[in-house]
């Protein structure tokens, strides 16, 4: 009889890597919002993947940046704490970019660790490197992590996907999973909605305004045949950019929660009526009372943001 293995893959790198993208690709569906833009995921989120022969359960991960607000320290502290208890930690770097100090922060959180387990680097997009740049860009990223093994792959493509995840269960203890075989995330279908919604706003808006956004789900109610009713506002930090959410007659807002239905009504397999509405909450990324209400705590720590370092 083929023994099974089971374990928790950390999956770490700076911002817009495509952690992700990597996680929902195993998957084999989205459980986890992606964008162009950096920082769409701000939770911890657990992708379990069940096989005949192993269950891997990767722990997506916050960007590691260099913080300029609370909110950014949450990321942070997200991003760090996913490395307690994990069987094997991934790194996965832009392939298509050098390496630059958020990539280096990250390689150093990893070699900090006072117990290191089983560590793996992930050279993604890689299909947007030229053949003659590869091996140049493959030596210049081991550098951060020296004697580990780097893995070229595509997460949205395919490339080297197979290979890296049959390195990864080759890594992890046999044991029973953690998890029955059905369940694909820790997160519950409101949580998901909440962050698709955000995600569909992350699409269409200006850079200024994404990051500075949150969501709060205020209804998600069930209508039997009808599907799901969902309500949530979206808050902003001025009033500025409240009209940039809504949009010339509401055509924004429009647009977002249009093709955030279609994503909610692809995830959760039911029609559903999603209302929008927009508010303004100032400051709320450096407010810890507002974040504790968006759900982000903050724990208490010594490291300032580059913005209270000033």
């Amino acid at each position: 009889m083929n023994e099974f293995h089971s374990g928790f893959v950390a999956v770490l790198g700076k911002p817009n890597v495509g952690k992700s993208t990597l996680v929902n690709a195993y998957l084999g569906q989205k459980i986890a919002a992606v964008s162009p833009r950096p920082q769409t995921t701000r939770r911890r989120q657990l992708g379990i993947l069940t096989l005949p022969q192993a269950q891997i359960v990767f722990v997506d991960t916050p960007g590691v940046h260099l913080p300029r607000h609370k909110l950014g320290q949450f990321f942070n502290q997200e991003a760090a704490e996913a490395l307690e208890g994990v069987d094997a930690d991934l790194f996965l770097v832009d392939a298509s970019m050098e390496p630059d100090d958020e990539d280096r922060r990250v390689a150093d959180m990893l070699l900090g660790q006072r117990q290191r387990p089983a560590l793996f680097l992930g050279l993604n997009k890689i299909d947007l490197v030229p053949t003659p740049e590869r091996e140049a860009r493959r030596t210049v990223y081991q550098a951060l992590l020296p004697g580990v093994k780097p893995f070229l792959l595509s997460a949205s493509g395919g490339e080297g996907r197979a290979e890296l995840l049959a390195a990864l269960i080759g890594c992890l203890p046999v044991r029973p999973p953690e998890f029955p075989p059905e369940q694909i995330t820790d997160q519950y279908e409101r949580e998901i909605a909440a962050e698709l919604i955000r995600e569909a706003a992350l699409v269409f808006l200006r850079e200024e305004v994404p990051h500075a956004l949150a969501v709060r789900l205020d209804e998600f109610t069930e209508r039997g045949e009808e599907g799901a009713y969902i309500a949530a506002t979206l808050f902003v930090e001025r009033e500025s950019r409240k009209g940039i959410v809504i949009g010339e007659g509401g055509g924004m807002l429009k647009r977002i929660g249009s093709l955030a239905r279609r994503e909610i009504e692809a995830m959760s397999g039911r029609k559903v009526y999603l209302n929008l509405r927009v508010k303004v909450e100032k400051g709320w990324r450096d407010n810890e009372a507002a974040l504790r209400r968006f759900g982000y705590k903050i724990k208490s720590s010594g490291v300032k943001t580059e913005k209270h370092k000033k």
